[in-house]
């Protein structure tokens, strides 16, 4: 599950950090690593994150803080670290908003195992296998293979990949530069249009008019989102 983890581990411990970046990506994640704690914030609300690792005591603005911030705005699954061991700490965080507490020092494969044990939560999983179902589409992940109307869809590997984004972040606007992360698009496919195509491509498969979509909707000037349920789905 890890392979397609995108983490921000906000830590100013830099060799720590290092340390447990160089372990996270061994294991396939993404890491975006910094240090100030209102960086730290500015980037989680910049990007999107399958899990936020932060430190509690950060320069600028504290871990409590960000946790407090974080949950006016959105859900990210947040885990704490902290070299502190005070119990009203830990519940002040777990009170705030934060997912998982994980206290100094710790081993980066039980970080890893929260990580992954906290992101399966935050999206509704009960095991590797599983599919999701948006309306009348479901994405069966074990196999990457999609149905519409119990009908089998022919996709590529980077089509599915894409839908999958899409499907798991319901109700974010994703950016072409996010899809093309997030999908794992390789050189050739790194040009901010073709995300466009593969979107045009993908809404033909699916039988989605661009203009009343009912599964991918184009928010002109930012990118492209699977609107959350109740949400109406004209274009914006």
């Amino acid at each position: 599950m890890a392979n397609d983890l995108a983490l921000l581990l906000v830590e100013d411990d830099v060799r720590l950090a290092a340390f447990t970046s160089k372990y996270l990506e061994r294991h396939g994640a993404k890491v975006t690593h910094v240090t100030d704690g209102a960086d730290g914030l500015r980037e989680a609300m910049r990007q999107c994150y399958d899990a936020v690792i932060l430190d509690l005591m950060l320069p600028s603005m504290d871990g409590i803080t960000i946790c407090r911030e974080l949950r006016s705005h959105c859900d990210v699954p947040v885990i704490m670290v902290t070299a502190r061991i005070d119990e009203v700490d830990r519940v002040l965080g777990l009170e705030l908003g934060a997912d998982d507490y994980v206290t100094k020092p710790f081993s980066p494969r039980e970080l890893l195992a929260r990580i992954r044990a906290t992101v399966r939560r935050a999206r509704g999983l009960t095991g590797p296998a599983r599919s999701i179902r948006v309306g009348a589409l479901e994405l069966s992940i074990a196999s990457r293979s999609a149905t519409l109307d119990g009908r089998g869809l022919d996709l590529t590997a980077y089509e599915f990949s894409i839908l999958r984004v899409l499907a798991e972040r319901r109700g974010q606007v994703l950016t072409r530069d996010q899809l093309l992360d997030f999908a794992r698009g390789n050189a050739e496919e790194a040009f901010d249009r073709s995300i466009d195509v593969r979107i045009s491509r993908l809404r033909q498969k699916l039988g989605d008019d661009a203009r009343r979509s009912v599964l991918i909707r184009t928010v002109r000037g930012v990118g492209y989102q699977m609107p959350a349920e109740d949400e109406p789905c004209e274009e914006s």
